[in-house]
């Protein structure tokens, strides 16, 4: 459990009467619900507020049901599948709009913005419970008098964030003046009491916001439109035992934050320590120390000759330049230093071999492992990978966009197949890198993305494993250029030095590491 899973708890425990005792000499709740009601009566007699149309009560029927009566027009209704647990004696089930006496939003309308003046609010401003004004904008005081007449936030009003982030309540601590824009939704009490800790933290328990969720509209800029705000169903208990439980709720707070902040450490500790040990694990991988090399399932040298032949095949096919045939082999000499031998040309590399590897491996570059990259323009409409669809966390696609090939990015040429590797050329230390699966096969990503095709002689998992380890990102971000949006180029991946172990040893290399990361978790 964490601390959030904690807090959870302990509200629901509060709004279920299990917090704190009840009293039998406090109030009903009954009753301050009526105080309420004849106190609103009185405001509407006097012009002061409008008649609430939907205006109802709630009660328990002599069948144990519960009801609902609308009292404009005498309608009775059972709403049994509405209450979600039995409450206690002396408190009272009840829609939002019962307890206050008016509700309201901000302005719709984008107003004039100033260098100074009357500070204009957003649900931006709005933060750990408290309002922020120091990145605030500014209306004029004229505009500001103007917006109070219908929307006037004051010190003791609720504020409930009703755009994008739903359901965050807010008591208003200030007497500066202040104007709101539509994502803030302001609610007015009456004179009668209701503690208002106690109705932050019922704004705040799994009973309300499973509702905000439930009701509120939209998929992209989400809300929670005023209506449905004052048909929240609330529950209310005695006055005094709103006062025990918000007290117990303040008592417990400082535990549960700090409970929350070693829950916290503890994670990160336990991220950090898996974090090490899959660093390890594939650093281990590719230097041939994770599995035992087996003589029967040959070399990476004869690896090299099948792609080699791949390549050849492909220029016959026209499906290759011919400059693809300039091939590479690196070796090691008598003397144990390693060269390279492109064409006639053969170099000394020594310094740049950064580990030593099994017999039956040889090191390679990229460009010829790997297919050229292919591109593509959109012609009708397609899934987008960006680097922001790939969650560098797992590794995995999971927030790719659908454009229409009229709207399609500059950006958006990367050709992608079944079991290609992308590898971010941009910030390539945040490693979002994602090995392609079925899903995406006809997607198009971003020239962002360093699209790596393998050769006949690369498992696909292998190749992805060998680009997640550190050896690679470390070294490939050491060719960082740019301060805005530091990136790598695709001379950096394609001449840069890989291990390459026999197939069969990648194959047995991947089922050890997905064994390994299995039981990390």
């Amino acid at each position: 459990m964490n601390g959030k899973q904690l807090k959870n708890s302990i509200l629901q425990w509060a709004i279920q009467g299990k917090l704190v005792p009840q009293d039998p000499n406090d109030e009903p709740a009954s009753v301050l619900l009526e105080k309420i009601r004849t106190e609103k009566a009185r405001l509407i007699k006097e012009g002061k507020i409008k008649k609430d149309k939907n205006e109802s009560f709630i009660f328990r029927g002599d069948d144990n049901s519960y009801y609902e009566k609308f009292l404009a027009t005498g309608e009775v209704k059972c709403i049994n599948d509405e209450i979600p647990f039995e409450i206690p004696q002396g408190w009272e089930w009840c829609r939002f709009s019962s307890i206050y006496k008016r509700l309201t939003d901000g302005t719709h309308s984008t107003p004039h913005y100033t260098e100074s003046g009357i500070p204009f609010l957003s649900v931006k401003d709005m933060s750990n419970g408290s309002l922020n004004f120091n990145n605030t904008k500014y209306i004029s005081e004229t505009e500001h008098i103007e917006l109070s007449k219908r929307c006037h936030p004051q010190k003791g009003d609720l504020l409930l964030s009703k755009v994008g982030t739903t359901g965050i309540p807010l008591i208003v601590e200030t007497e500066k003046e202040f104007s709101i824009f539509v994502s803030l939704a302001l609610i007015k009490f009456t004179s009668i009491s209701i503690d208002k800790r106690f109705l932050i933290h019922l704004i705040n328990s799994p009973l309300v916001q499973e509702q905000v969720q439930e009701n509120t509209r939209g998929v992209g800029n989400k809300n929670w439109v005023l209506t449905a705000i004052a048909n929240t169903l609330i529950l209310l208990p005695p006055l005094n035992e709103q006062l025990r439980i918000s007290d117990k709720i303040d008592e417990l707070t400082p535990i549960i934050n700090q409970y929350a902040m070693s829950q916290q450490r503890l994670e990160n500790l336990n991220r950090g320590v898996s974090g090490l040990l899959k660093k390890s694990i594939l650093q281990e991988a590719i230097q041939g120390k994770l599995v035992s090399q087996i003589e029967t399932e040959g070399t990476a040298q004869e690896l090299l000759e099948q792609i080699r032949q791949e390549k050849q095949n492909l220029i016959k096919e026209g499906k290759l330049k011919k400059s693809a045939s300039t091939n590479s082999i690196i070796y090691k000499g008598d003397d144990n230093k390693y060269y390279e031998q492109i064409g006639k040309e053969l170099i000394d590399i020594t310094e740049q071999i950064p580990f030593d590897i099994p017999d039956s491996w040889n090191w390679v570059r990229g460009r010829f492992i790997f297919l050229p990259m292919e591109s593509i323009k959109p012609t009708s409409d397609f899934i987008y990978i960006d680097v922001d669809a790939v969650n560098n966390r797992t590794n995995v696609i999971d927030n790719p966009k659908t454009i229409r090939a009229g709207h399609a990015p500059s950006r958006a040429t990367r050709k992608l197949h079944k079991y290609d590797v992308l590898f971010s050329m941009v910030r390539p230390y945040l490693k979002n890198i994602v090995l392609v699966d079925s899903t995406y096969k006809e997607a198009i990503a971003s020239t962002g993305f360093y699209v790596i095709t393998p050769s006949i002689g690369l498992y696909p998992k292998f190749l992805f494993n060998l680009m997640l380890s550190s050896y690679v990102v470390d070294g490939l971000n050491s060719f960082i250029k740019g301060d805005n949006s530091p990136s790598i180029n695709n001379c950096h991946i394609e001449n840069f030095l890989y291990p390459l172990p026999p197939i069969k040893e990648q194959q047995r290399i991947v089922a050890q590491i997905e064994k390994l990361f299995e039981q990390l978790h």
